[in-house]
Order: structure tokens, then sequence, then C-alpha cells
């Protein structure tokens, strides 16, 4: 996925960008170069290229498998609003292949627990793009992702 503005090195903004292996480090001076650049901007989540996504208090998160390859961040989000769309959707990310295909599943986190239980409790087998989507809660939201192919093999006793 090619960055929104390619000379300071993000990613797209909010939602819907891909994750990478290797992350640099980041003190923010990109994201307020962003917001200077792009009108409107102000205030907008950005991250560097291959950085996590933001971070809200644990429980939150929600995991969603059985995706349309059809389905964009923006679809989820609405549809993850709830059928009254009272659910305060703060971050939704599709996982990605590295070619930039859908892999059928996806995070979304919620500004409270009480919605992220709600959504679970609402939302797991309803319909989005013609396919049942089930949702349940994010059992790796505040672990680490370790990529198998970057793991070191150790010596032990």
């Amino acid at each position: 996925m090619e960055p929104v503005v390619g000379d300071i090195g993000l990613e797209n903004v909010a939602v819907g960008y891909t994750e990478t292996t290797e992350a640099p480090a980041f003190d923010g001076a990109a994201e307020a170069a962003f917001n200077a650049a792009v009108p409107g901007a102000v205030g907008a989540t950005a991250r560097p290229r291959g950085g996590r996504a933001p971070r809200g208090q644990p429980g939150c998160r929600v995991y969603v498998g059985n995706l349309s390859w059809d389905a964009a961040w923006q679809d989820l989000k609405d549809h993850m609003r709830g059928p009254a769309g009272d659910l305060d959707v703060t971050h939704a990310d599709i996982m990605t292949e590295a070619s930039g295909r859908s892999k059928g599943c996806a995070i979304v986190e919620y500004s409270n627990i009480n919605d992220a239980q709600r959504a679970i409790a609402e939302l797991n087998d309803t319909e989005l793009f013609s396919r049942l989507i089930f949702v349940r809660e994010d059992r790796e939201g505040d672990a680490p992702r370790i990529h198998q192919q970057h793991q070191v093999p150790r010596g032990g006793y």
C-alpha cells in the first residue's frame, strides 16, 4: 500500500492500513508534518509505516472474522457501530496480505468496554456483504505480535 504522503512516511490516516514486520521509531514529528501538509487532517490519527495501531484501554478491542474480501474498513466501521449506530468505534483495521488482499479478518476498537461487549453480543452472526461474520473479544490485544519468519532460534539448557 502506498503512503498517503510519501515524503514523510505515513500510510493511510485513521484506519485501513496494513501492518508490516519492521517498525521505525516514531516521535510524533511525522504526524505533525502530515497534519500541517494535509488540509483538514488536524487531529487525525496517523502512524508511521509499519507502526502499531493506536491502543485504548484493555478489553475494548474485538476480532471480526469471515469478512468478505470486498469489505473496506469504512464498511466494517459503519457495520460495527451496530443497528442503532450508537456503538462508538474508534478504530477499524482489516488485516491484509503483503499483496494488499484482505485476509478476511479485522480488529475493531471501541471507546469503552461496554460498547465492545455489546458489539460481541449484538453483531456476532450478522451479515456484512452477504457473509455471516463472527465477532469475539480480541485475545491478542495487549500481546505483541511476533511474526514467525523473524523469530531467532535460541539455544537453551
